[in-house]
């Protein structure tokens, strides 16, 4: 028996791509090889971030009676981080149940400290938050991790590929192959793939050299590479690596490579309660005035504004006391 924890605004994508599975399982099977109900906090009908609403089929906080639990979460995981739900979550640990998380859900299962000492994941906008925030968590960057009794993935619909998986490992390669091919999935993506589309499908880049540019900044956010340093790297002039930056973005590459810092900045405002000198220094500026000033010129406020707008995503710290 599967639960589903739907936590407010959770990913209706997510959700669908990881319930079907089990639904197209029992019926290629011609019996019922999974069950699963619909959880929320208090049993009342719980809207996800598209505005539609699932109706609960039941309460959080009844005994246990479930195989696997999914925490499903998207846009405000810290709405399940009361005491209540870090309660119940960790009471159907002790009772055998495992536990698993989409997308943010993640967060919620790590506040609970019931993610410690395992591998797990969460969707890339909120990796490095999730990585700073719960630094007890070995945090990776894939699809999906099973890792002993827990199992987390990215969302969307690397909750199809994780499901597909666990139907492979219970039920054969032969089912879960039948169910993918239902979806018109081509293929049970490997939970190590990236869970980002590289440079030359996402911007639609014809070039190497500019791919492997972008590639360099985008794993060089706190340790920033010089320009020159780069090009070098990538195997092209300067002037060159320049027009192909504004021939595709029309940017210089010092904008472009700012401008992935400061995203990465604002993800860790939303996601972490890091200080903000913390953060600057995470995402390459030497001081906390400059990174304040060019949060300001990119965002039209500072970053103590962005963190009061969304301080009610700020994830609390883990209270790792007892149940």
């Amino acid at each position: 028996m599967f639960g589903f924890l739907l936590v407010p605004r959770f990913s209706m994508m997510a959700f669908v791509s990881a319930l079907e599975p089990l639904r197209v399982a029992n019926r290629l099977a011609q019996e019922t090889l999974y069950a699963w109900e619909i959880i929320s906090r208090d049993g009342a009908a719980v809207a996800a971030s598209n505005d539609l609403s699932i109706l609960a089929q039941r309460a959080m906080g009844a005994p246990a009676r479930y195989d696997r639990l999914v925490v499903v979460a998207s846009f405000a995981p810290e709405t399940a981080c009361d005491e209540a739900t870090l309660h119940w979550l960790r009471r159907l640990d002790r009772a055998g149940v495992a536990l698993g998380s989409i997308d943010t859900g993640s967060f919620v299962l790590a506040a609970a400290g019931l993610l410690d000492r395992h591998r797990a994941t969460t969707h890339w906008e909120s990796l490095d938050g999730f990585a700073e925030q719960f630094p007890r968590v070995d945090v990776g960057s894939g699809l999906f991790i099973i890792d002993r009794n827990r199992f987390t993935c990215a969302g969307g619909t690397a909750a199809l590929d994780m499901m597909l998986h666990l139907i492979r490992l219970r039920h054969g390669q032969a089912l879960a192959a039948a169910a993918s091919e239902q979806f018109i999935h081509a293929k049970i993506r490997d939970p190590q793939e990236r869970q980002r589309m590289d440079a030359e499908s996402r911007d639609g880049i014809s070039r190497p050299a500019l791919a492997q540019a972008i590639a360099l900044m985008e794993t060089h956010l706190e340790e920033v590479l010089g320009i020159g340093q780069i090009c070098a790297t990538a195997g092209i002039s300067r002037r060159n690596l320049e027009r192909l930056f504004q021939r595709h973005f029309r940017l210089s590459p010092q904008r472009y490579y700012l401008d992935l810092r400061l995203q990465r900045a604002r993800a860790m405002l939303q996601y972490s309660d890091m200080a903000v000198v913390e953060i600057s220094v995470a995402c390459g500026f030497g001081a906390a005035a400059h990174f304040s000033r060019a949060y300001r010129a990119w965002a039209g406020h500072p970053p103590s504004a962005d963190r009061r707008d969304s301080a009610a995503r700020i994830m609390p710290r883990p209270n790792r006391g007892g149940a």
